[in-house]
């Protein structure tokens, strides 16, 4: 599991929390649906969340996603 595989479960789970979360629910949605993935990916087990952080930053610079308005919440766009 690579870091732009996380991307659209950062995008699923914000959706899923209805179209903004804290960092805190989108890691528990993404453990929740996924960790069987998360578990069954080696090493990288331990930096998912991590990686999942610079997932969140790969989509604002692509403008799908806004972080911090108001302060910790993530928004998909």
């Amino acid at each position: 599991m690579k870091r732009e595989a996380l991307e659209p479960l950062v995008t699923e789970a914000i959706a899923n929390c209805g179209g903004a979360a804290r960092i805190a629910d989108v890691c528990k949605f993404v453990w929740e649906n996924y960790e069987k993935d998360i578990r069954a990916s080696g090493k990288y087990f331990y930096v998912w969340q991590y990686e999942l952080r610079w997932a969140s930053d790969s989509l604002v610079k692509q403008g799908r996603l806004k972080k911090g308005d108001p302060r910790g919440i993530w928004r998909n766009i």
